[in-house]
Order: structure tokens, then sequence, then C-alpha cells
């Protein structure tokens, strides 16, 4: 998660009272957040540069390391760290922000050109006017796009922001996508002027810059926004413009957010002016501007509307195991930032009415409302009760089941994961991807975690090619869940239970299999039956590209496919790797119920 370092006493300042450093502590488990170190400036340089760690000097400033919540993008300052304690202990109102109303014709615009969708389609702006700025609140403004930029824009390659003095500037603004030749502009921090591919050159030796080059270098046209007299603002996601920098004495700030994902680059805009419109002559109020594109679209940007949800507060009681008031509810729910009132649905059942403001992206579900509740409840406070029942739920019954019949057998149960990388769960398979079925990891780590598997089979299989020196035959089996798209869910996946084992030896040991099937379908009390007949199972001839033509079968249940067994495929086996035979089993465990 990330750490965000502050100065204690600017932080206590921002609060209105000071803390013992336990107490301070205390404060912040209660919040959900943690203090994670207590250190100093000079400690933090001499750790960094690896030096000998001495006693740290009167008059240095103490320095808070906090750890805050990852999708908690509005507790990446000193500002909205301060906000949210300084609400939750009841000292301050939930602060309403507003647009600034202001006349039609003098609204900026941003103006769009259609070469940007080959690069980085969106881009969001918005003004704060009025700002008053010292070297502690422009150090937090800086930090905190430092920040959103590690965090949520993915180190620029989805959201760049861009921050300008706007009297240095006329609008209205364009945004386009030019060949690197054409693009001349002084960069930040620098005195000669630069063309963009030149500047490509420059900045690989720059240990801060050269990291985010690659986002843009091999494009034929770079995306660059331009003033009204053709003044360069910036270059994103590299750099901005010197001539709009912006400095202690800034009193006009116009932020610019290009993307490629609309969606984080209006959460990102929003945070930004949330966090630093306390400072501007009107607090809490932001000029708006119009973003319009070339095919006649026009939106207003930022949208600092609430959004509505209705949570049933018995959902709240029993997720927590309390029996909370209404009333109650709303209170707790204030000091986490959500504004929320009690109604009656049409069932006569007490609901709460939550407004998230735009502060609070991470609030998506009403499983977050809850846990909004226990933290403003204070979950040591949460008295320890015995479930009602300890009965488990019937699949996992089932699925213990027949764990244990299997076992008897003489099969290993082994434990894979639950992601693969996107070739073990197609291509290696022999399998296409319809785009319709598979969950794609949007930014995975690795190239071995890209998709939420969607048959057990990779996994075995991985398995078995890492043991194909252990004595044969190998006998394994995995009772786990896959996970299919559905548009109909309110995540669009869904979760199911499957079955699977797998034969590997001298021979194919297809006969094996059939026989666990057919044990299998014994123990939940299945008989097989002559094929069109709905009341048991009985198998028919498949054609899956992962098993051999001619020795693979469905298995039929009540009228439906529930699984398929069959040899293996030489291709597949050759792809992990696998010298010897195998037959393989897969079902659905759900449908048994």
């Amino acid at each position: 998660m990330p750490t965000v370092s502050v100065g204690r006493d600017r932080l206590f300042d921002a609060i209105g009272r000071t803390y013992e450093d336990e107490e301070f502590e205390d404060l912040c488990f209660r919040f959900g957040i943690e203090l994670d170190d207590i250190t100093t400036e000079k400690a933090i340089v001499r750790k960094e540069k690896h030096l000998e760690v001495e006693d740290s000097s009167e008059g240095e400033e103490i320095i808070y390391k906090i750890e805050v919540p990852a999708n908690r993008y509005d507790l990446l300052c000193l500002e909205g760290i301060a906000q949210a304690l300084r609400i939750f202990e009841e000292r301050e109102e939930i602060p309403t922000y507003k647009l600034a109303s202001i006349k039609h014709e003098s609204i900026l615009e941003m103006h769009v050109k259609p070469e940007t969708s080959r690069i980085r389609p969106f881009v969001v702006c918005a003004v704060l006017r009025g700002v008053t700025f010292d070297e502690a609140r422009y150090n937090s403004f800086i930090d905190l796009q430092d920040r959103l930029h590690q965090n949520i824009c993915r180190r620029r390659t989805l959201v760049a922001i861009g921050t300008h003095d706007l009297d240095t500037l006329e609008g209205p603004f364009t945004y386009e996508a030019l060949p690197p030749s054409e693009i001349n502009f002084v960069p930040l921090k620098q005195e000669k002027t630069f063309r963009a591919d030149e500047l490509m050159e420059f900045y690989k030796s720059d240990l801060k810059l050269k990291k985010f080059l690659h986002i843009i270098e091999n494009s034929p046209v770079y995306p660059v926004i331009y003033d009204r007299n053709r003044t360069v603002l910036s270059l994103p996601p590299i750099i901005n413009g010197a001539h709009s920098a912006i400095t202690l004495r800034t009193k006009n700030v116009f932020i610019e957010c290009t993307a490629t994902d609309l969606t984080k680059a209006k959460i990102v805009l929003n945070t930004m002016v949330a966090m630093f419109s306390r400072y501007c002559e009107r607090k809490f109020e932001v000029e708006p501007v119009d973003v319009l594109y070339p095919d006649g679209r026009t939106f207003s940007y930022p949208d600092l509307s609430d959004y509505d949800m209705e949570v049933p507060l018995s959902y709240i009681n029993d997720a927590i195991g309390l029996s909370l008031e209404a009333d109650k509810v709303v209170r707790l729910l204030e000091r986490m930032q959500l504004h929320a009132t009690k109604s009656v649905s049409a069932d006569k059942k007490g609901n709460i009415c939550v407004s998230i403001p735009p502060t609070r992206s991470d609030v998506l579900h009403p499983c977050d409302v809850m846990e909004d509740v226990a933290i403003a409840f204070g979950y040591n406070e949460i008295p320890k009760r015995k479930p009602l029942s300890v009965k488990p739920l019937p699949l996992n019954e089932l699925s213990d089941l027949i764990r244990s019949e299997i076992a008897m057998t003489g099969f290993t149960e082994v434990l894979t994961w639950i992601l693969c990388s996107y070739k073990e769960n197609f291509s290696m398979l022999n399998c296409k991807d319809d785009k319709s079925t598979a969950v794609i990891v949007g930014n995975p780590r690795s190239s071995d975690f890209e998709v939420v598997r969607t048959s057990l089979l990779p996994g075995m299989l991985k398995t078995v090619g890492h043991n194909k020196d252990h004595p044969k035959p190998i006998k394994i089996y995995e009772v786990g869940d896959v996970t299919f798209l559905d548009k109909l869910k309110d995540v669009g996946a869904i979760n199911r239970r499957q079955l699977a084992a797998l034969y590997c030896g001298a021979n194919s040991g297809f006969e094996l299999i059939h026989s666990l099937v057919d044990r299998i379908m014994e123990v939940v009390g299945t008989p097989f039956i002559p094929g069109g007949d709905n009341t048991g199972y009985y198998i028919k001839r498949s054609d899956e590209p992962q098993f051999l033509p001619g020795r693979q079968a469905s298995i039929i249940y009540k009228g439906k496919r529930i699984g398929n067994f069959g040899i293996v495929h030489p291709e597949v086996l050759n792809n992990f790797d696998i010298p010897d035979p195998c037959s393989f089993v897969e079902l659905n465990v759900d449908s048994l119920l």
C-alpha cells in the first residue's frame, strides 16, 4: 500500500490539535490507516544513501510515514489525510464541492483534434482560481501529482497530469497529436528550445523521466497541448513546458489530464481539485472547462456531483454483526465523509441512502458502505459472538465429499494458481479466445498471471510438467473455482466450482478416468441412463480441441453438458513439456446440487 510522508507539526496544525505519538497511532488505527514509521528528513536521506544511522539532532522536522489504502486517492496528500481525520473526529463538517457559476461565453475550452485517438484519446481539465500557495502547499501539490502518477495513473501510462499558471496562457486550448519533428518548445527546467524527438534523446539520461519515454517514443505522433498563441503547455506524458510553470506566486492554476482511460482521468482530476480547492479564494469552488471533441460532442469537467447509493440497513447490521439503529449508521457514515439519510423502502424495510462525494471514488458497492460503518464504529468495539450455525454451504459439503471419494481411489489433491498466462488458457490447449469467456487482467504484474482460469487443465498440466521425473503413474485431482464473464452479474463475472482429475503414466489410463466419472456420479446418487433420458447421466461423443479426436466424451447430466473427459491431445502435452500420455476429466460441481 502507498506510504505518504508528512511533517508531523504541519499535520497537527492542519488537524487542529496535537497528539502524542501513541495517541496518533491509535487514531490512525481506528480510521483504517497505519502510522508506519516516525523519522526525520535527514534520517530518510541517510537511509537512502546507506549511511550509518545517527541520533537525530534537535530542531529536525519530525516526519510521519503513514500507510494508506491503495484505492483511497484522497489520502495521498497531507490535505486529504488532515481533512479525513478532522471529519472522523467530528471536528469539521463534510465539505461541499461546487462548480463556479460563470457565463457560458467565459468558460475556457479545450478542443480535441481527431489525431489524438491514435495515441491518448481523452483529456479532462479544470481551473482553480485565487489559489494561495506557500512553500509547504506548493510541495504538497507537486507530491500529490507524483503519487497519483505512481498509483492510479500506472506510471503515467493511463493518465498524465499537467498543471500550469493560467495567467501565462490564453485560451482556448487545443489538444493535438503531431509528428515529433513538428513540435518545438522549451521544456520545464530548461532554457533552450528542443524538438520533440530531440527531447526523447535528451531525457534518456534523466533518471526520473527516462522511465516514461517508452509510452510514446515509438509512436508516429506525439500528444501536445497548445494555447491560442501556439504556446506549448505540455508534451504528455513526458514533460510540461517552461512557459506555464507554476510558482509560489501562481494564483490561477489550469489542470489538464490526458489519458487512455477516461474514468481514471476523471478520478485523478477530481482528486486534484478537491484536495487543493480549499486554498482557493472561494473555498471548495472549481471552475469548469469545456472539452470539445471532433465529432461534435462537448463535455464539461470536472464532474463534482455526488453518486447516490441505497443500502439496506439489515445488510449492514448482518454483515458486521450488530443491531444499529438507522440514525446511528447515518452518524457513523458522516464521520467517513459520506452523506447519508435514512429511508423506508416499499416493502417497509429500512434503507440508508448514501451520497458519495467525488473524493470517495473507492466506494463502488454496498459492501464498501458497510466497511465504512464498521471502521467508524470501531473493529475493536464489535462484540464477539459465536455464529448461529457452523454448517457448511451445500456446495462446500459436496466438494468435500467428492474430495474424500477421489482421494480413496488413490489420487493426490493439488492446488494450482487461479491466474494463469493467456497462452496457457488458450493456445497451449489448442483453444481460441472468443472474447466473451475469459476475464483478462488489465495490468498484470507478470505474463504468468494474465487471465483468470476458465479451466483447471492448465494448472494440472503444469504440475505434471514440473514433476515429469516423478515415479509413474501420476494421479492428481483438484476441486477449485474457475471464472467466466457474465453480463448479468453486478461484477461482470461468475465463479463456478469445478472438479478435475488427471492420470499420467505409461499408457493413457482412459479407462481409469472413465471409471472415476462413474464413481463420482454414483456417490452423488445419479444413475447411468440411456441417451435422451433426463433423470440421470450419460455420455456422448464430443469434439474438444484439447482432447484426442475419437477418444473423448461429454458428460450429460439431466439433459445438460456438465463436463468432458478424454485422452489429452499430444500437441497439448508437448506444449507443457509432458512426454507421457495423459487422460483428464473436468466437470462442474455446481450442476450436481
